[in-house]
């Protein structure tokens, strides 16, 4: 065999796979010289740009040497004490060292529970009570901060011997920390027990944004993240012959699903530990990156930069901009196609299901501008009333998910009780309804429909027709409490660069004219810099503008 991803066939075969080791091991004996992750370097201005040649500080790793390394890094920790069903929480950047930890990690069969590195005190100590670590792994200092500090502030005390017996986990002795830097622990592999070889077993605890309560634990298991990675693949239509890049946190849910992809389809993909724009486009463009994304937010400052010198394009070979995780407007994807010369497919994923539908690069324009694409195979949709009643075809409704992708629930088992109903369906909050021929059109969320004088109304609806005015960037319409009408509706615009500022008169005859009815009309209007998102997928903070604005 050798060492270039030339099978072409293969995902089908490693779709197969139990465990993600088992998928790690297949594909690094079919294509073990092949690169898979490549860490971009900082400080490579000038150089190399566009030249399509590796950058003076840019690392890179092959699926064979993925393996090797990952296999003496679980062999390190067995050495310190990490067993088979121990919990491992990690918080660590974008890099090369943190995917050889999780997957020595899957090598050993530790349940891990990865945090991203923007979570500060409240979610880590959250996380590690909620999972009762035995272990914490942190890069130490990071970006001027101090994460070591944090952990030793933030683990649970060491539980008294007879509240240790009545609860499985630490049993009592207190979470060890351990630093990573670029060194990770090393060891023999013949020191290893197994591998383990059971993939629906429960290894894998993300956690929820916490973007309106605390952070939900998610349980995953082996076989689920392979599902929602291969789904995904499968859907963007993927070759061997492709570039990804990573430039959001790979404790995100994204991560393993990305990483899936390129053990399936044997290509690599391109890491960034710290992802601003324009700094990285040297990096794409000398390592021909020919897949990126993340989310609208994404889409939308690549698009800013390709505005700032129209002509050119902003990377020469990028074919295919993918991602989820927020509502893309319609106008956005035409702007995309139109401007940066590259298709987009947008998609559909939550924690709890990392893929539930995608858009296909074949897919009509129009499918790609207004839906969030298919479901696979795998995934089963039902679009229902409040009481779980299924819906027909075009109809709204509440959207329930089953399949080999959904998670197994929460930690708190109460939640996971209300999350699920009795037929085993995922209730996501989400809104929307399923077209004729099985596309996803998403209408908004439970929590973001507007009840103004008894009328139900669609935040995303005016968002969409906002968010194609010039002067709007961005845009997210709230409901506010109000004692006469029970809600008004307020929406919070980022504004366009370079544009002046919309006030409400001007904004409510655009809707107007747009042909929007008027008792959905804005009757508050809040101007800002930039409007608050998260971390990783830089969704936008709803929450934060209800109480500021509220």
């Amino acid at each position: 065999m050798t060492g270039t991803a030339d099978a072409v066939d293969a995902p089908d075969a490693l779709d197969a796979s139990r465990t993600l080791w088992e998928l790690l091991a297949r594909r690094a004996a079919l294509s073990p010289e092949a690169p898979v992750l490549i860490q971009a370097g900082d400080g490579d201005e000038g150089g190399s740009a566009g030249t399509g040649t590796e950058g003076p500080s840019d690392r890179r790793i092959s699926f064979g040497g993925l393996r090797t390394r990952a296999e003496r890094t679980a062999a390190g920790l067995y050495a310190l004490g990490v067993r088979p069903g121990d919990t491992v929480a990690w918080q660590l950047p974008t890099r090369i060292e943190t995917v050889v930890l999780s997957l020595a990690l899957a090598r050993l069969g530790a349940v891990q529970t990865p945090v991203i590195p923007f979570y500060r005190d409240r979610e880590v100590g959250l996380a590690l009570r909620a999972t009762r670590a035995r272990y914490f792994v942190h890069p130490g200092r990071w970006r001027d901060f101090d994460y070591g500090a944090m952990a030793r502030r933030v683990a649970p005390e060491p539980e008294e011997p007879e509240e240790a017996e009545e609860a499985e986990g630490t049993g009592g002795e207190p979470v060890q920390l351990l630093a990573v830097h670029d060194a990770l622990p090393d060891g023999d592999p013949a020191t290893l027990p197994p591998p383990p070889s059971d993939g629906t077993a429960v290894r894998w605890i993300y956690w929820t944004s916490g973007t309106t309560s605390d952070p939900r634990g998610v349980r995953h298991t082996d076989r689920s993240l392979i599902a929602g990675g291969s789904c995904l693949a499968h859907a963007l239509r993927l070759r061997p012959d492709d570039v990804g890049s990573i430039a959001f946190p790979y404790a995100h849910i994204g991560g393993p699903d990305y990483l899936v992809m390129l053990l399936l389809y044997g290509f690599p993909a391109v890491l960034f530990e710290k992802f601003a724009l324009p700094d990285a486009l040297d990096a794409y463009r000398r390592n021909g990156v020919t897949t990126a994304g993340g989310s609208t937010a994404f889409y939308a400052m690549f698009l800013a930069e390709q505005r700032k010198r129209p002509g050119t394009r902003l990377i020469p070979s990028l074919r295919l901009l993918a991602g989820g995780g927020a509502a893309k407007p319609a106008e956005l994807y035409h702007e995309v196609v139109q401007e940066l010369g590259c298709q987009l497919t947008h998609g559909y994923g939550m924690t709890e299901a990392p893929m539930i539908t995608m858009g296909a690069p074949d897919d009509t324009p129009e499918n790609l501008a207004t839906t969030e694409g298919r479901p696979p195979e795998a995934m089963e949709i039902r679009i229902t009333d409040a009481d779980g009643k299924p819906l027909p075809a075009g109809t709204d409704g509440e959207v329930r998910l089953r399949g080999e992708a959904v998670c197994q629930g929460y930690l708190d088992p109460e939640q996971t009780a209300e999350a699920f109903d009795a037929d085993g369906f995922l209730i996501t909050g989400d809104l929307g309804h399923l077209t004729p021929d099985g596309y996803l059109v998403l209408t908004g969320r439970t929590k973001d429909i507007i009840i103004r004088k008894g009328e139900n109304i669609s935040a995303k609806e005016i968002e969409q027709l906002l968010y194609e005015h010039p002067a709007v960037g961005d845009v997210a319409v709230i409901g506010l409490p109000d004692k006469e009408r029970g809600e008004r509706v307020c929406a919070v615009v980022e504004r366009a660069e370079g544009a002046g500022t919309l006030t409400l008169e001007e904004a409510t005859a655009y809707l107007r004219d747009a042909g929007l009815s008027v008792h959905k009309l804005p009757e508050q209007w809040e101007t800002v810099d930039v409007l608050p998102r998260n971390d990783a997928l830089r969704k936008v903070l709803k929450y934060k503008l209800r109480e500021r604005f509220g």
